[in-house]
């Protein structure tokens, strides 16, 4: 079975940072696109950063500058280091992954982990 599985999640005082990882596993054989998506109570989801395989990386304007993506495609797992955490922050981070070629010959659209909470309060 093919899976995403986030950890790094938790409780973290304004200011701080925090390490987010998601890990594929399964039978995959690539992941062509990676990333990280949040929603935060009462709204809807929304993109944080994607990476592609070859180490692209894109951001949200707003996040730019405090967030930084990088994966390991040996280990098949995405990171997402969060610094300057601020309250607004707080949210349901997603793990998200595109182009999922498993070792079947085919390719999955697109899977989503189960999501990690960070609460970013004092």
């Amino acid at each position: 079975q093919v899976q995403l599985v986030e950890s790094g999640g938790g409780l973290v005082q304004p200011g701080g940072s925090l390490r987010l990882s998601c890990a594929a596993s399964g039978s995959i054989f690539s992941i062509n696109v990676m990333g990280w998506y949040r929603q935060a109570p009462g709204k809807g989801r929304e993109l944080v950063a994607t990476i592609t395989s070859r180490g692209t990386a894109g951001y949200a304007d707003s996040l730019k500058g405090r967030f930084t993506i990088s994966r390991d495609n040996a280990k098949k797992t995405v990171y997402l280091q969060m610094n300057s955490l601020k309250p607004d922050d707080t949210a349901v981070y997603y793990c998200n992954a595109k182009g999922v070629a498993i070792l079947s010959a085919l390719t999955l659209p697109e899977i989503w982990g189960q999501g990690t909470l960070v609460t970013v309060s004092s």
